[in-house]
Parts: C-alpha cells; structure tokens; sequence
C-alpha cells in the first residue's frame, strides 16, 4: 500500500484505442500525473513498442492496463445479421462488404506477459478479477497491481484476490463499464456514492473514477475517502492525445446531454456521446463482446479516416461539458492536483 502512495495523486484513466499512445502516456507522466497506457486492443508486440516509446519520452514511471479475459459465447447468426446492419454503412463509406472478424480479440496471456516486460510501475485491470494467483505473481515481481469494481461486491473480490487499490468506476464514466459481476445495468452506481461505500467496506486504497474533470471533483472525491483520482475524458482534449479531427470536433461540440450507454459499437455497456450508429443501433440483439467491437472496427476507422463522426464510438463520460478548454496534459494535471490537498 506505501508504494501507491509513492505515485501522484492524479492518474490518467487508461483509455484503448485512439488515445493510447506513448506522446500522451508520457506528457501525464512527465507533467506530474501518472499516465495509463490502455492496452487492451495492441498486439503483446506492439505494446513492448509503446512501453519502450514511452521511456524514451520520460524517465517517470507509468501504468499498462488490459481487459480480463471475457467470457463469451460465439454466435455466428447474431454476428452475421449485425455485419448486414453494418453493411448499408460500408457501402456509404465505400468500402468492401462486412466480413466476420479472423479473430476478436489479443491472446491475454501474450499480452500481460509484453506488460509484465516493459516494467511499468501498475499493472492494472478492467472488466475482471485477475485472480489470487496471477495478482500475487505480479506484486512478487514488484508491481502495483489495481482492478476495477462498479459495485462493492467486486471490489471484495478483488481485495479477497490481494490487489494493492481498486478504482472505482462510477455511472459517469466513459468508455466500457469495467465491471464483471451481475449485469452492467445493476451497477450503474454514481462515482460519489460508490467511492464512500468502497472506502467503508475495503481495507486498500480506493481512486476515484468518473465524473471528475476539474478541481472540485477531485477535491470531492478526496473528501469522501479516495486515495486518489482517475481521470479520462478531459485528457481526451490536451494537445498531445492523437484523436481523428472527427473525434475532437464531436467532443468539442457536444451539447450537455449527449452522453448515451450503448452496446452498438462493442457488444458491451459503453459511454460516449450520442450519434447514428447508437441511435439505429438501440435495443438491437447484439453477438456477445468482442465481436462486435472486431466486426466494427473497419467502419470506425474508415469513418475517422473520412471525418464521418456519426460512424465512430465516441466514447466520453458526464464530464465533458466541464473541460473543453485547449490545455497541454501538464496543464490539466497541474489543474485538477489544485484540488487535491497533501
């Protein structure tokens, strides 16, 4: 617990996709924050990649993050009629027909042994529990391991697996819900009221994720027990994250209530802002995560690569509205540790 506690107050939410890359990694980390690097969709190569990128920027330490392993159920006919759903949308784009994915997903194993190379300071994990095994291999190594609870059930059992701190993802959080227990929708509890009752029921550190894009929140989330803050959508916006134009103008220009939970981009629970896809796609029956997230990966980036948001998984938490000012990540770190009292 006392090597946590070595580490800045103020962490980057690890985010896949777009946003992980070495450039903003590094600037949180050498700007004072502690940077995340979300690899859960880079192959266990490319992850040695970005690890050896980010060490070349800054000699601060940082954190890897990957998904759980996930239990899912292939289902060819599901998978097929939602690449016909997707099919009209390729054509607009231009592209080729829709094809079943080769594969979904990384190995696990190749990757959180690419992770466990690089020598990050924190491993840490959504969407699972690592289990007691894995988590006492990894801090036998020297590695501050953390997991994710959206509900204080899990975050018993990741305590009962000897991780060193839990986040704790609120309702207001973007990207994927990174619970594992019950379904998704019986833990949408706010960041406010599920870091207190995390605090109360765990003997580890708890940070606070969610909802917290300037000051106050984390002066908040300090005043109700966290150990610290995890914060993604306002690192979304500083200079140094490469996110398509497309991407950017849809953050900058959204209203405050465009903020939605939709499986139709990834199969699972996931928060972002609102567009066509979301909107064609709601209620649709969906193949489990991560089909969906491999079958729609070429439409998403061919739409970034034409600036066609409304085909793109735009993912963002409540916060947005709060942080839309044009900052370096040094900038905003420095912004929100204002909040935080030593």
């Amino acid at each position: 617990m006392g090597r946590l506690f070595d580490l800045p107050p103020v962490w980057m939410a690890p985010m896949a996709g777009e946003a992980a890359s070495a450039a903003l990694v590094a600037a949180v980390s050498a700007g004072g924050g502690f940077g995340q690097l979300g690899a859960a969709y880079l192959a266990p190569a490319r992850i040695a990649e970005v690890a050896a990128d980010i060490r070349a920027r800054t000699d601060r330490p940082f954190g890897i993050n990957l998904f759980c392993p996930q239990p899912w159920r292939r289902d060819d006919a599901a998978l097929d009629a939602y690449l016909a759903r997707l099919a009209a949308w390729h054509a607009e784009l231009g592209l080729p027909a829709p094809e079943r994915p080769e594969r979904c997903e990384e190995d696990f194993e190749a990757q959180l042994a690419a992770a466990v190379a690089a020598r990050p300071a924190v491993i840490s994990f959504v969407m699972g529990d690592p289990g007691a095994a894995r988590v006492a291999a990894l801090r036998a190594q020297g590695f501050i391991v953390v997991g994710t609870a959206t509900q204080v059930a899990e975050g018993r059992a990741l305590q009962a697996s000897g991780v060193d701190a839990v986040v704790a993802q609120g309702y207001e959080a973007g990207g994927h819900r990174g619970g594992f227990l019950g379904s998704p929708e019986g833990a949408l509890i706010g960041t406010m009221a599920l870091v207190p009752q995390l605090v109360d029921a765990l003997d580890i550190p708890v940070l606070a994720a969610g909802g917290i894009a300037d000051a106050r929140g984390v002066a908040a989330a300090q005043a109700l027990g966290a150990s610290g803050v995890a914060v993604g959508t306002a690192f979304l916006l500083v200079d140094e994250c490469p996110l398509s134009p497309a991407y950017r103008a849809a953050l900058l220009a959204a209203g405050d209530a465009d903020s939605t939970l939709t499986r139709a981009f990834s199969g699972r629970l996931a928060r972002g802002l609102a567009n066509r896809v979301t909107r064609e796609l709601d209620g649709a029956a969906l193949p489990d995560f991560p089909q969906p997230n491999a079958a729609s990966r070429p439409l998403r980036q061919a739409a970034a690569r034409a600036g066609r948001a409304e085909f793109i998984s735009l993912w963002a938490g409540q916060a947005l509205p709060l942080n839309r000012v044009p900052a370096t990540a040094e900038q905003l770190v420095a912004a929100l540790a204002k909040g935080w009292r030593t």
